[in-house]
């Protein structure tokens, strides 16, 4: 009877331990913070996912949020549907919030993407014709960007800047009289089968087999202010999550992936 009871309490009493350690496995994993982080594409999306285990160490889920253009990430992070997002430079933020009465913040200068003009039809500048067609972004600041790209290539002089951002109307001098084509930033790609030339970020070149050293016919030169930038709501600019996050974008484990697999097209902005 001793025996049995002994037994008894042993099932007990291990059964007890067992659901403790259970119970506490749960808490610990029911008092993790989750960061909804928008994003588009590669080597953004890739970024995170390399920081995703740093910040599980900290006691943070990454959950990556894969939108479909260049229009929701802000949209969805005004709104607070997410925490940040990480997919634009620091003037299409401020282009958007004039736009939209929002208040976002630059958290963190990630990488420069190397902005280049390819052409599917010429296998140099000086073999475009004269009235060519260059497909660039619709948006004020890439515009701006597609502008000063070649003008630091001298292929178009620009005036003194009237406005926030260079147009059109401050181009002094178009030798080759280039016609510009506005399309979506996310339709550039397709516009490569179509026009004379057009302007692509390397993420949008990479998948149709280009890199800027062999295919661009000009390349964006240093010295620019258009990295790639961590981006939240200024409210929660000094979040702890948002620090740990921006932490974890600057790692060396970050640096090293984009130094091995982007080292043409998406240098390290810290």
């Amino acid at each position: 009877m001793k025996k049995l009871l002994f037994m008894l309490f042993t099932v007990v009493l291990l059964a007890a331990c067992g659901n403790e350690e259970k119970s506490s496995e749960t808490k610990e994993k029911a008092g993790n913070e989750t960061l909804k982080v928008a994003s588009l594409i590669p080597p953004m999306t890739d970024i995170l996912e390399v920081a995703k285990p740093l910040l599980k160490k900290e006691g943070i889920d990454l959950d990556i949020v894969i939108l479909g253009d260049n229009v929701q990430p802000n949209t969805a992070l005004a709104a607070h549907e997410v925490d940040a997002n990480l997919f634009q430079h620091q003037f299409f933020m401020k282009e958007f919030n004039k736009a939209n009465g929002a208040d976002l913040v630059a958290v963190q200068k990630i990488y420069y993407p190397n902005f280049s003009v390819y052409s599917k039809k010429y296998d140099s500048w000086e073999d475009l014709p004269k009235g060519a067609t260059l497909a660039i972004a619709n948006d004020a600041s890439n515009i701006d960007r597609s502008l000063q790209l070649l003008s630091q290539n001298k292929v178009i002089q620009l005036g003194e800047k009237k406005g926030t951002y260079y147009t059109y109307d401050d181009i002094t001098e178009n030798k080759k009289d280039i016609q510009f084509k506005e399309v979506d930033l996310l339709m550039l790609a397709r516009a490569y089968d179509e026009v004379d030339a057009v302007t692509l970020y390397p993420a949008y070149a990479s998948p149709l087999g280009l890199k800027p050293s062999k295919d661009a016919l000009l390349q964006e030169l240093p010295g620019n202010d258009y990295a790639i930038q961590l981006v939240t709501n200024k409210e929660d600019e000094n979040n702890e999550a948002i620090q740990k996050l921006k932490k974890a974008l600057t790692s060396d484990e970050v640096r090293e992936y984009l130094e091995k697999n982007f080292k043409e097209t998406s240098i390290p902005a810290f």
